[in-house]
């Protein structure tokens, strides 16, 4: 019983366990499984996505596995192909190094720090000579690389695929067999490069790796997955006022699959909860606000959650907007001001393109005016409140 019940939550949530009669004898050797999961310091942050895979890394972790986080400090130069319509640039090495200073912090929101074995595949990627990967290449066809969905789709639109990017599932492949992962763990996009990595493990003589595929988590858009580069993602190391916010800001049908895979509602527990809305017994926006809570406290704290959530209210279901988030610009600041520079300065925003974004649908009220026009001067003053989006409002203190 107590290996099935293991069995169970280790697969509850994915897509595919691969194959899941090795999970069942592996998890039944009672050994202490090395278990990994790779991630690639391509943003300074995670987010919510990220969550749903390192959440079912810590379901390991709970049970008392080693959990291995592989930075991919050298992967990350290549850039991984997947669902790419062409080739990624490279990032510099102060790039990546930047980008890692965070990840450690946020993948303690969710792991035991004390617990997690970090390593980065530089230590053994950067030591390969020109024999070690010649070696490492043979062993792979290319009519194997080019199956790949998003290289057969780059091919069919003539887009070019250039050669490091063939190699970028095989250097993943092999972090399995220099580490002598047990598990990998992955989102659906990762399918391919997880199976390099059993398939690699195999052509070394070992004992090949599970892989453990889980969903992909849809961004705030509710169309495509979350991700920071598409202006659509929660970011773990947001404030959690603004995280909370922006999950309010999610439709009702999205909301169901963040019930799913972020709270790990049950199909019963679902099925529940949309009878109450269904039937009038719950309103969909108090069930909205239950499910930001849960979320901030499980990702940030109960207190981060109670205050978000007092927060919101304050300032969307009462229009206090002296709870907004205060902001002081400094004394040199120019009056008047681009407001795209006055988004960035007051924290809204990192990029121009997401100004525009913002501003072309009408996502920026001043004072309760829209602003729409990217090259608009605002005369800024204390005690202005500025909106951003649908749950985001700062006052100029």
């Amino acid at each position: 019983m107590k290996l099935e019940k293991a069995l169970e939550k280790m697969s509850a949530g994915a897509v595919q366990v691969v194959p899941r009669e090795e999970l069942e004898k592996k998890l039944a050797s009672e050994k202490k499984l090395k278990i990994k999961l790779g991630m690639d310091p391509t943003a300074p942050d995670l987010h919510l996505g990220h969550a749903v895979v390192l959440s079912k890394l810590k379901d390991f972790q709970d049970l008392g596995h080693e959990v291995i986080f592989l930075i991919g400090d050298f992967t990350s130069k290549i850039g991984d192909p997947s669902g790419k319509s062409k080739t990624r640039p490279a990032l510099s090495d102060e790039e990546i190094e930047q980008n890692m200073k965070t990840y450690f912090e946020q993948v303690g929101k969710i792991l035991d720090p004390k617990k997690v074995t970090i390593r980065y595949n530089s230590e053994w990627l950067s030591k390969l000579s020109m024999a070690d990967l010649i070696k490492l290449a043979s062993k792979v066809t290319v009519a194997r690389l080019i199956e790949r969905e998003d290289f057969q789709t780059r091919l069919k639109d003539q887009q070019p695929i250039s050669f490091h990017e063939l190699l970028y599932p095989i250097f993943q492949g092999y972090d399995s067999v220099a580490l002598d992962a047990d598990v990998e763990l992955g989102g659906t996009d990762q399918t391919f490069n997880l199976l390099m990595g059993r398939f690699l493990q195999e052509q070394f003589g070992k004992e090949p790796q599970v892989v453990i595929t889980m969903p992909l988590l849809e961004g705030l858009d509710g169309v495509q997955k979350m991700s920071k580069s598409l202006g659509n993602a929660i970011g773990l190391a947001e404030p959690a006022n603004e995280a909370f916010g922006k999950l309010m800001s999610i439709s009702d049908e999205l909301m169901w699959r963040y019930f799913e895979l972020l709270l790990s509602k049950t199909p019963a527990e679902l099925s529940e909860l949309q009878e109450k809305v269904a039937y009038g017994t719950m309103h969909p926006m108090a069930l909205k606000k239950e499910m930001a809570h849960q979320i901030i406290a499980k990702f940030w704290s109960d207190k981060e959650a109670d205050q978000a959530r007092d927060t919101f209210e304050a300032l969307f279901q009462k229009k206090d907007y002296s709870q907004a988030q205060a902001v002081k610009l400094p004394d040199d600041t120019p009056n008047p001001l681009w407001i795209v520079e006055l988004l960035k300065r007051i924290g809204a925003i990192k990029s121009s393109s997401e100004a525009k974004r913002l501003l072309e649908s009408k996502s920026v009220l001043i004072d309760g005016e829209a602003v729409s026009e990217f090259k608009a001067e605002i005369a800024w003053k204390l005690g202005m409140n500025i909106k951003v989006g649908k749950h985001r409002i700062y006052r100029l203190s």
